[in-house]
């Protein structure tokens, strides 16, 4: 059963905020410890930006499973074959990039329910989620709490928001904010009034249909203006900021100024 993906649904419905944290430029399970401990709720292997192997990724998916931990994946795109392979890792759910259509989310949905009412072809280490491979296992243990949070990333993908929301398969809505500010013409000015309109549209699409937001990573910001479904950065960005600090501080203590930041 996906026990990870379960909690994390419950407490999006709870409307309690769920902190997450993208991995693109490293991943080792060591990452599902860390996150665990400084109370991250999910990781997002990005595998539309970042080069890890079906291997890698696979492994980091158990370990998540394990310590009960959401491990969402980030496709490279829609396509049947890239989402059928991405499920057969043994993710919790999947993150879809720039999607503008519904037709998009009925391909997805046929890739992720077995026959009769989609044309999935288990295999490989997401097999290890079940306790039996009987048809209603599928649906009841995996099918019906797997995660699926189309990104929007262009104004096609805003205009069609209500749809994309109300998409039976939809866990939530995402937003793409740099690549949706680029597609608007506003690249990076994230405080434009197009992008803030756009933003605004998209969250009354999700709020029409009781769904939430995905969205980061000012999640100062973003919490304050009541988003709960939050991600603060990549691995390294974080760990960046960190130790950026951790610097500042010490040359303070040494009596010099802390850098800019």
């Amino acid at each position: 059963m996906l026990t990870p993906a379960i909690h994390l649904k419950e407490k999006l419905a709870r409307d309690e905020r769920v902190m997450g944290i993208m991995a693109t430029d490293v991943l080792s399970p060591v990452l599902v410890e860390v996150a665990k401990q400084a109370g991250i709720d999910y990781i997002v292997v990005d595998r539309e930006h970042g080069a890890f192997s079906d291997e890698t990724v696979a492994e980091f998916c158990r370990v998540g499973r394990l310590a009960n931990v959401a491990v969402l994946v980030r496709t490279i795109s829609c396509e049947a074959s890239v989402v059928r392979r991405t499920i057969d890792l043994g993710p919790c759910g999947i993150l879809l990039p720039n999607v503008e259509s519904t037709e998009q989310l009925d391909l997805v949905a046929d890739t992720i329910q077995m026959p009769p009412e989609g044309s999935r072809r288990p295999g490989g280490p997401g097999n290890y989620w079940m306790a039996n491979f009987h048809r209603e296992s599928w649906r009841e243990n995996l099918e019906q709490h797997f995660i699926v949070v189309p990104q929007i990333e262009s104004r096609a993908g805003v205009e069609k928001s209500a749809a994309l929301a109300g998409h039976p398969i939809v866990t939530a809505l995402g937003v793409g904010p740099y690549d949706l500010s680029a597609d608007l013409g506003c690249c990076w000015h994230p405080e434009n009034e197009e992008f803030q309109n756009a933003l605004r549209q998209i969250r009354a699409a999700a709020d029409t249909v009781d769904k939430k937001v995905w969205i980061g990573t000012d999640v100062d910001k973003y919490a304050s203006e009541g988003y709960t479904f939050l991600w603060c950065g990549t691995f390294a960005s974080v760990l960046t900021g960190a130790l950026a600090q951790v610097v500042a501080g010490s040359n303070v203590e040494e009596g010099g100024s802390p850098p800019p930041a």
